[in-house]
């Protein structure tokens, strides 16, 4: 693309902001504008259920980028500008006030938002979700040393903040479908693990295996019915059940959509050859594993931007890499690649760490290597990733 293009980038987290910079790296020379719904500049979300909720970072912290970078890198940079809608006839993008903002190549990264458990009063508003760093704060200003405080779901968003609490001298409990924490994804092993970790080291009463069936206020705060006749008191809700792609100006621009997901190829490009899409919100083809890939985590965002951005530049680049994550309870870092269809079998293998505590767990289906979760255990996480990329056989 010449000096005279114009990139248009919907969304202001990481994927949004990689973008632009992998353009601008790669020697994009076109206008670039990135529209954020947000009042300010791309900043980090990890630290939301951690280090910022702990109160051990400051906001001035957060931030990706030093707010002279945009002026620095030519990036016009549109703060508190939701888009409403995509012409794709016209190539043009709509702001929810009414302005048109012409594209040559349009970026969409519009990530996901928290879903409520479909239960009565779940939509109460002064029941907590956690996305933004509004919503940190709003936790963090309600819940302190002696207050009591309620997790449902026990994802890495729950976990993670189950522990922050309680970190912050909070009694908290976690509510959660499953019989384990994150049993569904890691497996009964590490399951295991995480449960002794929030029990054991941290002090969360776990309430495992059961359904919240309603919520309502009461004596200024609030009465979860649990599944089995079980009631639980508390001053404060936090849902961590999951998030859900925004989809909807795809959807509604008529681009292909699969598995809930934005479709692509591997070089993050739509069914409309002049939009592209990363992060949250694909279904993206994955070169390594020769297939589509689902994922939601922050560090496959910033490698799906660098991709687009760089083939926007006039590059080549595809997404290859196994997909991945850290998550941090405390004290304890959990660090995990894998494809996202699953496995059919996982081997629990302890170590000997230098820190204490050591494991890892391999994935495998059909024999050969889909994923590894270690824990003090670096070695097996960064050889991992190889394994699974080449589709070696299980080790």
């Amino acid at each position: 693309m010449n000096r005279n293009d114009r990139i248009v980038i919907v969304g202001g987290g990481p994927g949004g902001l990689s973008t632009a910079r992998a353009y601008r790296e790669a020697g994009g020379r076109g206008r670039v504008i990135l529209l954020t719904a947000e009042s300010y500049p791309p900043y980090r979300r990890p630290p939301l259920t951690k280090e910022y909720l702990r109160g051990e970072i400051e906001r001035d912290e957060l931030p990706m980028e030093n707010p002279r970078w945009f002026e620095e890198n030519n990036v016009e940079l549109r703060l508190a500008t939701a888009a409403r809608e995509i012409d794709r006839d016209r190539q043009v993008v709509t702001t929810e006030n009414g302005e048109e903002v012409p594209y040559d190549a349009c970026v969409l990264a519009t990530g996901s938002e928290p879903i409520r458990i479909p239960v009565p009063g779940a939509d109460d508003p002064e029941i907590l979700v956690m996305r933004t760093v509004e919503n940190s704060e709003r936790l963090k200003s309600r819940v302190g040393r002696g207050s009591r405080a309620v997790i449902v779901g026990s994802g890495f968003i729950g976990c993670e903040a189950a522990v922050s609490l309680s970190l912050r001298g909070a009694d908290v409990t976690l509510v959660s479908m499953e019989e384990g924490p994150q049993k569904t994804r890691l497996g009964e092993d590490a399951a295991r693990h995480i449960t002794r970790w929030l029990e054991g080291y941290y002090g969360v009463d776990l309430h495992l295996g059961v359904r919240v069936e309603g919520i309502k206020r009461r004596d200024g705060g609030f009465e979860l019915a649990v599944e089995g006749g079980e009631n639980v008191s508390t001053e404060t809700v936090l849902f961590g059940t999951g998030v859900r792609p925004r989809t909807g100006l795809a959807e509604a621009a008529g681009l292909e959509i699969e598995r809930g997901g934005v479709v692509t190829n591997s070089s993050m490009r739509t069914s409309a050859p002049d939009i592209f899409a990363v992060g949250d919100i694909v279904f993206a083809m994955n070169e390594a594993a020769g297939s589509r890939q689902k994922v939601e985590h922050w560090g496959d965002a910033l490698n799906h931007g660098w991709v687009a951005g760089t083939v926007l530049a006039g590059g080549e680049a595809a997404w290859r890499e196994a997909p991945g994550f850290w998550s941090t309870m405390g004290d304890k870092t959990l660090k995990y690649w894998a494809w996202s269809e699953g496995w059919d079998e996982a081997k629990f293998v302890e170590k000997d760490g230098t820190e204490g505590e050591a494991f890892t767990v391999w994935y495998g289906k059909e024999g050969l290597t889909v994923g590894v979760l270690a824990h003090n255990a670096d070695e097996d996480y960064e050889e991992g990733r190889g394994l699974i990329e080449r589709g070696d056989p299980l080790p």
